[in-house]
């Protein structure tokens, strides 16, 4: 990649097409960088007077011109002009506007293909602690909400099936295990955003004897790359912050999905704040959990960055092609969507109510307890294979007759197995017997639930010390 403006390049006899100029042009997306550009520029003047390829009255005069320019990003006052081909450009027309002829001799020592990696591998950076922070806050809401419904039976479900009973707060805890191995994804992106590219050239080195290490440690890297032709062409933090991303708002999209679910007339276990529904253009009495139809949404627009992301840089021959262009937009658009996602989510669920009654009543049908049923006629001798047909016979004669399972008779029970006693099968079936006789570590039991929730509590507090 030149070094020139693509506009003011001596090697073209024509300027180029206006279609491809705009094809080729990234400042509408790449301004993004500009916080990052400066940066890294302001580390590599100082690198560079340190080693006496520029003297110290240019560097100072660099400095002042990029803490200015500096300002006019932050103040949103920094003006792009016609010519500007890209952030960096941009931002060294501006440079050599306010320092005069030094501003030409800060590109030295560097190319435009070393300096995006590094802005793109900062603003990666920045973007996975976020997610990471985010995460966490999300992970704490949910422990709280887990915590004030730990014993509030509610139905689990398998194939949106009423399945087995559980706790509000186990199903809740599950996200938090999500959540916290999404917190731990975005910690390894940032093992992917800790080498330094700086210094690396357009793809072979420098001819100047530079300081890498001094700028990796001015920036806020652990290293250097130590191969210029890997510096310019990686792009896998890139990709590693994408798929993070893409597990997370999966998770999201699921919470989500429940939500939506659990909100409806038909289910009438929760109630979003009206902070976060919307009403209907023609129906009055409509109130929709759109926060929540929109975490869903939101999931395969990140996953489909995912996979264009891949597209992009498969098949790409080493080192630089302009392909690797594309890696912003993607990039962008998904770390904006995710913080959207989050902070909904959190909003959300700062904010949401459940109806216990509306959860007890539907934990209470009896045929949840089918399981615990097959599992007390294995306690008795019964293998299980024999057992959960005999519980299944009995579950069709009950549906068949339009009865609970309660409602047996002990002849119709003796007559399925002899293993069955009456009064112990009907004491099963007892209120809330069923979750209780889960007693596995892990599992929808109180006692079990209260060690998670203390274990969840412990798993959270580290994570956050680690942030």
């Amino acid at each position: 990649m030149s070094s020139k403006r693509l506009m003011s390049s001596p090697r073209m006899a024509v300027p180029p097409a206006e279609v491809f100029r705009r094809l080729n042009d990234s400042l509408a997306f790449d301004w993004r960088l500009a916080p990052y550009d400066v940066q890294q520029s302001l580390a590599h003047a100082s690198m560079l007077a340190a080693r006496g390829i520029i003297s110290d009255s240019d560097r100072e005069a660099l400095h002042s011109a990029l803490e200015t320019v500096a300002t006019e990003v932050r103040d949103n006052t920094f003006v792009f002009a016609a010519g500007d081909e890209d952030v960096h450009m941009a931002i060294e027309r501006r440079v050599t506007e306010l320092a005069g002829e030094p501003g030409g001799r800060l590109h030295t020592a560097r190319s435009r293909n070393d300096q995006v990696a590094t802005d793109m591998a900062m603003f990666t950076r920045d973007a996975a602690l976020a997610a990471k922070a985010a995460t966490l806050e999300l992970a704490q809401t949910l422990v709280e909400l887990a915590e004030r419904h730990i014993d509030w039976a509610m139905p689990g479900y398998t194939h949106l099936q009423r399945a087995q009973p559980v706790y509000l707060g186990h199903h809740l805890l599950a996200y938090v295990w999500m959540l916290l191995r999404d917190a731990d994804r975005f910690d390894s992106v940032l093992v992917g955003t800790d080498e330094l590219p700086l210094g690396a050239g357009a793809l072979a080195g420098v001819n100047f004897d530079t300081d890498r290490p001094m700028m990796a440690a001015e920036l806020g890297f652990g290293s250097v790359s130590e191969n210029s032709i890997d510096a310019v062409s990686n792009r896998d933090f890139v990709l590693d912050y994408l798929a993070a991303a893409t597990t997370c708002a999966t998770h999201m999209s699921r919470l989500g999905t429940e939500i939506v679910l659990w909100s409806s007339e038909e289910f009438g276990f929760c109630e979003v704040s009206d902070a976060w529904a919307s009403g209907s253009s023609i129906m009055p009495q409509k109130k929709n959990p759109d926060a929540a139809e929109l975490l869903r949404a939101k999931a395969p627009r990140i996953a489909g960055h995912l996979t264009a992301m891949h597209g992009v840089m498969h098949g790409l021959p080493l080192t630089y092609n302009k392909d690797m262009q594309e890696d912003k937009e993607h990039l962008f658009d998904a770390v904006d969507s995710l913080q959207l996602v989050l902070a909904a989510a959190q909003g959300m669920l700062s904010t949401i109510s459940f109806t216990r009654q509306r959860l007890a009543d539907a934990s209470a049908d009896e045929f949840l307890a089918a399981t615990d049923i097959a599992d007390y006629l294995v306690k008795r001798g019964m293998p299980f294979r024999s057992s959960h047909h005999v519980v299944g016979e009995l579950v069709r004669l009950a549906v068949g007759s339009g009865r609970r399972l309660s409602q047996l008779t002990p002849e119709e029970l003796q007559s399925a197995s002899p293993l069955l006693d009456p009064e112990s099968f009907y004491a099963l079936l007892g209120d809330g017997a069923w979750i209780e006789a889960k007693a596995s570590r892990g599992g929808t039991g109180s006692a079990a639930v209260r060690a998670q929730l203390a274990l969840a509590r412990e798993a959270l507090e580290r994570a956050l010390a680690g942030r």
